[in-house]
């Protein structure tokens, strides 16, 4: 049995692998450097000598200081929720293109005020939330598009390449911030203002390359125009308008939209939504997609990720160039783990195995962390000038890059290709908007709260994170099915959703059905 990258359940010819669909997928992730490194850098650029004393952070209380980092962070995430809850539907009126275009270009002017600040924190605010409104609907429509566009058998691979230029966008915030507390002294604005407007490169190479992506084929199927689903399919499958697998897919996707048709006379009011959303085999894919974005943030990830320089504070490491570039290496750690994920735990593992053991063996490094934090004490140790660090505590540091790898090569790309790939055609954009806002909403509570709870509950932290991993570990197992290998139109028969078959089986299909079905075909 030979090795291969891709899920061997499904039917794929060859020429769907191809490298067209795998530059398309890399392009659109522009916008996920974008979104890992606005999201990373900001831990390090607040614990700049430049920035504190700019922003006036090393002249107040730690409590006061908590607060202003709190508010920081968190008016990013509360823009990220905002984003990805009410852009959708410029997704669906304008196309998935379209929407990506106006998403980045939000998020270039909310990263052009943050770089502006010079001191006012308002700015700040301002630019963290309408770079985080821009960032959020870029999280809602890229994973969306490129599940669209990809092939059963690399979906996964192709979505998370998008995860993978996430990470690494955060790891090259993490990076930069070393380099630039560094190379550039504490007394000039540069030195908070060169990471800080690095941010505007990912969002200007994405702007660059989208132009010559294709737009989704599922996109115009919607809005009734066929023949022009039908080139943008075999554009990207390389394949002729004739081949069997090309006829197939759309044929599949005629089925879909069948389904998700509201009865004759009816339009797609506001109520037609709730009641598809409350629907049998719609309404448990959206408490999955819900549970597995509030689960992602609750594994504790990112008490590390915003805050890295206070949790290595915490281990025992007080100079700021030392703990930047350990929390450097963290970046690295996460990244190496989205590799692994999207190039062969995804399509190889699956998607529930990998929450299972993802959970069950991350919470380990955890339950170590915090062991080690109760029994040594480093940041009391570290006060009263002992800087000697013990084996106990390189193995510390060690899990926590340990856990980014765990946590990046399961939770956090797995839940982004399972919410972008599970729902109906007719409200996909609508469910994955809801599941996105639902992802920013517990990061922004986490990011909110994490400070104090460095601060009050120091290694009970650890373990209520990892407590809640093993609590995860065992609801994946028995309530998240393997969706690996299955085309997008084949998740309504696994989640119990009604079929072109159940119509025809069971009576369902009415004459306005029928003729809806000829309208579509001849189409």
């Amino acid at each position: 049995m030979g090795f291969a990258l891709h899920a061997e359940n499904s039917n794929d010819p060859p020429e769907v692998r191809n490298w067209r669909i795998h530059i398309i997928a890399l392009v659109m992730s522009m916008g996920a450097i974008a979104m890992g490194y606005d999201t990373s850098v900001i831990g390090g650029t607040m614990a700049l000598d430049s920035f504190r004393r700019e922003f006036g952070l090393d002249t107040v209380s730690d409590t006061a200081a908590d607060t202003v980092e709190g508010n920081i962070v968190s008016t990013f995430q509360a823009g990220c929720f905002f984003g990805a809850l009410l852009t959708f539907p410029l997704a669906e009126k304008f196309g998935r293109k379209r929407a990506i275009i106006m998403a980045v270009s939000i998020f270039c002017i909310g990263g052009s005020l943050m770089t502006a600040a010079s001191g006012i924190l308002g700015l700040i605010y301002a630019g963290r939330a309408i770079a985080g409104f821009g960032i959020g609907s870029v999280s809602l429509q890229v994973p969306v598009y490129i599940a669209e566009l990809s092939p059963p058998s690399i979906r996964g691979r192709l979505v998370g390449i998008f995860e993978i230029c996430s990470q690494g966008g955060g790891m090259l915030g993490f990076w930069i911030n070393y380099a630039t507390n560094r190379t550039i002294s504490s007394s000039e604005r540069a030195q908070w203002q060169v990471p800080l407007g690095l941010q505007l490169l990912p969002g200007g190479l994405l702007l660059a390359g989208i132009f010559w992506c294709p737009e989704s084929p599922r996109w115009y199927a919607k809005q009734d125009r066929w023949e022009e689903a039908e080139r943008s399919l075999t554009w990207v499958r390389t394949l002729p308008a004739q081949h069997p697998f090309i006829q197939d897919e759309l044929q599949q996707i005629r089925e879909q939209i069948l389904i998700g048709l509201p009865p004759p006379g009816t339009k797609h009011s506001p109520w037609y939504y709730v009641k598809r959303l409350v629907q049998k085999g719609t309404r448990n894919r959206l408490v999955i997609g819900l549970l597995l974005m509030a689960f992602q943030n609750l594994t504790g990830v990112n008490i590390i990720t915003y805050y890295s320089p206070r949790i290595f504070e915490t281990l025992g490491i007080a100079s700021t160039d030392t703990k930047l570039f350990a929390t450097g290496f963290y970046g690295i750690a996460k990244t190496i783990g989205m590799i692994i994920f999207s190039v062969w735990l995804v399509e190889r593992v699956g998607r529930r195995s990998g929450l299972v053991w993802g959970a069950f063996i991350g919470s380990l490094p955890m339950w170590y962390i915090g062991g080690y934090v109760f029994e040594a004490d480093p940041t009391g140790t570290s006060t009263r000038g002992d800087t000697v660090q013990s084996a106990w505590g390189y193995i510390a540091m060690v899990c926590v890059y340990l856990y980014g790898l765990i946590y990046c090569a399961t939770w956090q790309g797995i839940t982004w290709v399972v919410c972008a790939e599970i729902f109906p055609i007719d409200i996909r954009m609508l469910c994955v908007a809801i599941t996105t806002a639902d992802q920013w909403l517990w990061s922004f509570v986490i990011s909110r709260t994490t400070p104090y709870m460095i601060t009050s509950l120091g290694y009970g932290t650890y373990f209520f994170f990892a407590s809640l991993m093993i609590c995860m570990g065992i609801w994946a197992w028995f309530f998240v099915p393997e969706t690996k290998g299955k085309t997008l139109e084949e998740m309504e028969a696994l989640f119990g959703a009604p079929t072109t078959i159940d119509f025809e089986c069971g009576g369902i299909k009415s004459d306005e059905k029928k003729r809806e079905v000829v309208h579509i075909e001849e189409k």
